[in-house]
């Protein structure tokens, strides 16, 4: 058994440390919002984020210091927008041994990566708890209901990797371990600017244009082949590509009616405005921001990214959909 402190309970926060409770640790999971913490504290339901879902064996709470004490694995499940200003406020609570394990799957703001932007605070503050990044494909109602799925953790210390992958596992949630975190980072990242152009083909398909299952597949294929050159460019492993945090994570992420980048993007395929869009689900569609900093990271690089290029222009108003998706066919590996 292991003590986890979850910091954040959105539904992918929420999914995992039901999944990690009902499985025999002790979990303790914060938030800082009040009707999170009044649902899950007075029904044992996260009412905004997993409706329907009962949570009988977490502990929800508003004090970061609660939430950590004890615990040997402190598991960071926010946007990457916010996780560093959480993280500001944790590492001066932190003792000497809990592992942090960034689930953010993104860019930090300043075009870093938040693992590496996570590091640094860790480091300026004197602190040397081990530091790993776990992604995959996780969609939170299927973890949170008990579906087998996998993911994959990394550590640049192999054997910190392993033994949080043997921790984490439960018997519905099977958790590799890899020494790649930038490479793992990376593609958490990018699957979901692939996301996006992906749910461009679902909301072209219920205007009644282009949209279906093979421009779908051609826009995945378009997607993997820019991510696997331009993030090999940028550090990733090549093998990572083709592990759950890579084709795995991408293919449920782009595919699954729960994934909330693809539904952004089918929803400005349907016409929407990004503003629209965004505003019409209380979870954050990190593929819009994740294209703009990749954008800016692949140009100051030097690595062409067309496929990126072409996202951002849709999501500025410089496309719209249909022209989007016709020149996204035109790239070549």
């Amino acid at each position: 058994m292991a003590h986890i402190a979850v910091i954040g309970l959105g539904n992918f926060g929420t999914a995992l440390a039901r999944n990690w409770a009902l499985h025999g640790n002790e979990v303790f999971g914060w938030t800082v919002e009040q009707e999170v913490f009044d649902s899950i504290r007075r029904h044992q339901v996260n009412e905004k984020y997993l409706p329907g879902v009962e949570l009988p064996s977490l502990t929800a709470t508003l004090s970061l210091q609660e939430a950590i004490d004890g615990a040997e694995v402190i598991a960071l499940a926010l946007p990457s927008h916010v996780v560093l200003d959480v993280v500001d406020e944790l590492v001066p609570l932190l003792g000497p041994t809990p592992v942090l394990v960034d689930l953010a799957k993104g860019l930090a703001p300043g075009e870093t990566l938040v693992s590496e932007a996570i590091g640094a605070r860790l480091e300026a503050a004197g602190r040397s708890n081990p530091l790993a990044v776990m992604t995959g494909p996780t969609i939170a109602p299927e973890l949170a209901a008990g579906v087998l799925t996998t993911a994959l953790i990394a550590a640049e210390d192999q054997a910190v990797a392993q033994r949080l992958a043997e921790a984490l596992s439960t018997p519905t949630f099977a958790v590799r371990h890899a020494t790649d975190p930038l490479g793992v980072e990376l593609w958490g990242a990018f699957k979901n600017v692939i996301a996006l152009a992906c749910g461009l083909s679902d909301g072209l398909k219920q205007a009644g244009g282009l949209g279906g299952d093979n421009l779908k597949a051609a826009l995945f294929t378009a997607g993997f082949g820019e991510a696997c050159r331009v993030l090999a460019a940028l550090g990733a492993h090549p093998e990572t590509a083709f592990s759950p945090a890579g084709v795995g994570d991408l293919f449920v992420t782009a595919t699954s009616p729960h994934g909330r980048n693809r539904r952004t993007g089918e929803l400005l395929g349907g016409g929407q405005s990004l503003e629209a869009a965004l505003g019409s689900t209380v979870m954050v569609s990190e593929g819009v921001r994740a294209t703009r900093m990749f954008a800016a990271r692949t140009e100051a690089e030097g690595a062409p990214a067309p496929f990126v290029k072409l996202v951002l222009a849709l999501l500025d108003g410089r496309l719209d959909a249909e022209t989007c998706v016709r020149r996204m066919l035109r790239i070549q590996a």
